[in-house]
């Protein structure tokens, strides 16, 4: 194969060129033929020519293979040694493909042996059950005895010829058969027997027969799992036979259970191989089907025993299962470990038998504790499973396996111990948020009272004393105490969290299960917020520990809205409790560090808490509520500098906003008394303007500053009951003007900041009362102030101007023609609008895209207005 570029040429006309130096053009095309540019076009050219004739090669080497193939194929003898010369002729240039011949799919092959070996079996339950009568007992036997005999010493031929396939399906065959056997032995010799106890007796003797079989034929696959399958048989079908009840019931499900998992056990340590897989699987699958309801059965009759006879035996029960799936745990741990060179890592493998085995014992020692009388009802029996699990928690153990699946089955105890005692603390919680409907009713008796009149506390001490165990088994895990599998830092973390809940609950219930008097329960109370909002702010809760410090600060505002619900049955205390949860969250937020999580939190909740306490002590010595607000406005005003010192804090946005909720807050109070709301909204609008001095708030806060101080004098004039606004806001709106035209000499201010407080000032409540007024020279004179704005704007190519007249202008127009359009659309038949209104549909739809590039126009146009 050539290698070399073609002779020289042009690469524009391929018009071959003279040998030697060409010239500066081509004669034909006047192509330039000097420089880069042309050189790398006959480089290019050339490349092209090479894969060109690579190809070519490629073909016809391809062309030469395939005739060798065909030649060395069936009905090709005579041409083998020609194609083969040719092939090894070949050899250098490509590398020679096999033939191979079809064979086929193994899918296929099973596909044909099960039909066939089900088509057998079919054929033989029918000779079994229907013609089985027309011979006589010699024949009888000589037909089934020959049909098993044939049909297990056949798999051992076929095995010979390494047909294995069919050997499983024809082995297959013969198990059918000897189950009709002993179906039939039933029919005819025992006819007597019982059908569970024969059933059971027949299980077994061919689980034996099938294991003995598939022991002499290893190759075989499917007897051992076969006869593992029947092996679970026996001793259920014993049980029921013989009314054993549900204890025998139990033993014999469990101790098949055992048996499984020793084969499983047994198999998993020996040499693999795909026999011993299926061994193992089946085993496992076995013996979790039967393993299940006989623990789900051990454990109800645990927890539903009567005396101490039925309560060992079930204890038995349930520690004869968690004996063997604890060894099974340690078997699967120290085989990983093995296999790992790392005897302490985990097994997940051995996690769940683990923690199952610790379920069962926790049940059993917690049942027995239970039902015994131990420990009485109500509530103290969670005690004693919980207790329980405290012990199983600290047992030292070696594997660290077997250990995470101890402490899972002891941490999924006490979350349902947590769980049994979340809606007693949830009524706590939310029980006094009935004194909102009720406040300063009178102090209540006592502390039950004071959560709910007539509250049914059926617990007793059995609550706090189990919350407080969750508090200590909590701690204990958030400082590394105990032994067994290291918990990560994360979750030690989080279990500090924990605990300060748990205590946090054992504490605000203790006061309502000993029912002390209302004033001494709601001191706690406080008490436990601030001592949960110490939590917190301690210097040690960084990282990994803020998750802990969180919930600690959720638990103490979950506690200041209870306590604060509390208070409100008398004044005195409201006012105390409110001013003292006000000083605790802003010492809270203080204290504080600058990067930790709480301090926004806590600085939001001194905010509301204090606005609560600014509303209380005016309301607590008789002062109306829209007097009331201004005390409220005064903590909202507070927050505005206070949010500018902290603008580079991470509490300084959720302060600006807690201090705007506030100020809400206090303007709803005086919406029933315009005379209130005026001084309100202007003395917010006054507070808008000093957070318009901050510059990343100035554009936002200066609108809102305008826009609250013209609604004050909106309401001050609405309140004067005047009927002739103009008189008042003319005044106003014309000094306003001259203030914003002369700011109209900066270049970055806007029409609506220049004009727009002046125009709305009188535009506004002018125009509501045009539509209050009769007369006609109101309307009249606005509408054509209106025009004339509305002109002077498009000239001026101001915005403020061009809308605000133009609003007002379309306004006072609908205001004028609305009366005479309903006197004739009264007039009208009722199908008249309809029709106008369909009609104008499908002008404006006919004429959409106009009327869309209309509009955008109009948008762009007004955009660029000032």
């Amino acid at each position: 194969m050539p290698n070399l570029p073609p002779p020289a040429y042009c690469p524009g006309c391929s018009l071959s060129l003279a040998p030697g130096a060409p010239g500066a053009v081509c004669p034909r095309c006047a192509l330039p033929l000097t420089g880069p540019v042309p050189q790398r076009v006959l480089e290019i050219d050339a490349e092209l020519w090479r894969l060109d004739a690579r190809r070519t090669g490629l073909l016809a080497t391809r062309q030469e293979l395939l005739a060798g193939l065909r030649a060395s194929g069936p009905g090709s003898r005579g041409r083998a040694d020609a194609a083969s010369a040719d092939s090894s002729a070949l050899a250098t240039r490509a590398t020679p493909v096999a033939p191979v011949a079809p064979v086929a799919p193994p899918v296929a092959r099973n596909v044909l042996l099960a039909l066939g070996g089900a088509l057998l079996a079919v054929a033989v339950t029918a000779f079994t059950l229907v013609s089985w009568g027309r011979l006589g007992i010699g024949g009888r036997s000589a037909v089934l005895g020959a049909l098993t005999l044939l049909a297990l010493g056949v798999p051992v031929a076929l095995l010979r010829r390494k047909l294995t396939a069919t050997a499983e399906a024809v082995a297959s065959l013969g198990l059918v058969l000897l189950l009709l056997d002993a179906y039939a032995l039933h029919r005819v010799a025992l006819p007597e027997a019982g059908g569970a106890g024969y059933a059971a007796v027949a299980a077994a003797v061919t689980a034996a027969l099938w294991a003995g079989y598939g022991a002499v034929l290893p190759r075989l696959r499917g007897p051992l799992p076969v006869a593992l399958c029947l092996a679970q048989l026996p001793l259920p079908l014993w049980v029921l036979n013989a009314d054993g009840g549900p204890y025998a019931l139990s033993w014999a499900l469990l101790a098949t259970a055992a048996g499984d998992a020793a084969v499983a056990l047994w198999c998993a340590g020996r040499r693999a191989g795909r026999g011993r897989r299926a061994v193992v699987v089946t085993a496992l699958a076995a013996g979790c089907a039967l393993g299940t309801p006989g623990l789900l059965t051990s454990a109800v009759l645990a927890l539903t025993a009567a005396g101490w006879a039925e309560s060992a035996h079930a204890a038995a029960l349930l520690a004869a299962a968690a004996a063997v799936l604890l060894y099974a745990a340690r078997r699967l741990a120290r085989g990983a470990g093995r296999a790992d060179t790392a005897p302490a890592a985990a097994a997940p493998a051995a996690v769940v038998p683990a923690a199952v085995a610790g379920l069962a014992v926790l049940v059993a020692g917690g049942g027995a504790l239970w039902r015994v009388g131990a420990l009485p009802e109500p509530g103290w029996p969670v005690l004693g499973f919980l207790l329980c699990a405290l012990v199983l928690g600290s047992a030292p153990v070696g594997e660290r396996s077997v250990a995470a699946g101890l402490r899972l089955a002891a941490a999924a105890v006490c979350a349902g111990a947590a769980l049994w005692a979340l809606p007693s603390v949830a009524r706590l919680v939310l029980g006094p948020l009935g004194w909102v409907f009720r406040v300063w009713d009178g102090a209540p008796r006592g502390a039950r009272a004071a959560v709910a009149p007539g509250l049914d506390w059926p617990y007793g001490m059995a609550l706090p004393v189990v919350l407080g165990t969750l508090a200590a088994a909590s701690a204990a895990v958030g400082r590394g105490l105990g032994a067994g599998a290291r918990v990560p830092r994360a979750w030690r973390a989080r279990a500090c969290g924990g605990a300060l809940v748990a205590a946090g609950a054992a504490a605000a219930v203790l006061p309502v299960v000993l029912d002390l008097p209302y004033r001494v329960a709601v001191v706690l109370l406080v008490a436990l917020v601030v001592l949960l909002l110490a939590a917190p702010v301690g210097p040690s809760l960084t990282g990994a520990a803020g998750a802990s410090a969180v919930t600690a600060l959720a638990a103490a505002v979950v506690a200041a809205v209870a306590v604060s619900c509390w208070s409100l049955a008398e004044p005195a205390m409201t006012v105390t409790v409110l001013g003292a949860l006000a000083a605790a969250f802003a010492g809270a937020a203080v204290v504080a560090r600058a990067d930790a999580a709480v301090g926004p939190v806590a600085a939001v909740a001194a905010v509301g808490w204090s606005g609560a306490f600014a509303a209380a002590v005016p309301l607590a010595l008789d002062v109306p509520p829209h007097r009331t607000a201004f005390a409220v406005l005064g903590v909202a005003v507070a927050t505005v500098p206070l949010a500018a010192r902290l603008r580079a804090r991470p509490a300084g946005v959720p302060v600006e906003c807690a201090g705007y909720a506030v100020a809400a807050a206090a303007v709803a109070l005086t919406v029933a008394e315009p005379v209130a709301l005026s001084p309100a909204l202007a003395l917010c609008g006054v507070a808008a303007g000093g957070v318009a001095l901050r510059a990343e708030r100035r554009p936002v806060a200066a609108y809102a500053g305008g826009a609250l101080l013209v609604l004050a004098w909106w309401v001050r004039l609405g309140s004067w009951e005047v009927t002739s606004p103009e008189a008042y806001t003319l005044p106003v709106t014309v000094p306003a003007l001259a203030v914003g035209h002369l700011h109209r000499i900066r270049p970055e201010v806007s029409s609506w900041a220049a004009y727009g407080p002046g125009l709305a000032t009188t535009l506004v409540p002018s125009l509501v009362a045009v539509w209050v007024d009769a007369h006609w020279p109101r309307p009249l004179l606005l509408g054509a102030a209106a025009l004339a704005l509305t002109v002077l704007g498009a000239r001026s190519r101001l915005k403020a101007p061009l809308l605000m007249g133009g609003c007002t202008a379309a306004l006072v127009a609908v205001h004028e023609l609305a009366p005479h359009v309903v006197q004739v659309a009264g007039l009208l038949p009722r199908w008249v609008p309809p029709a106008a209104a369909g009609v104008l549909l499908l002008l404006v739809g006919a004429t959409y895209e106009r009327r869309l590039r209309e509009a955008r126009r109009l948008r762009r146009a007004v955009g660029r207005m000032r």
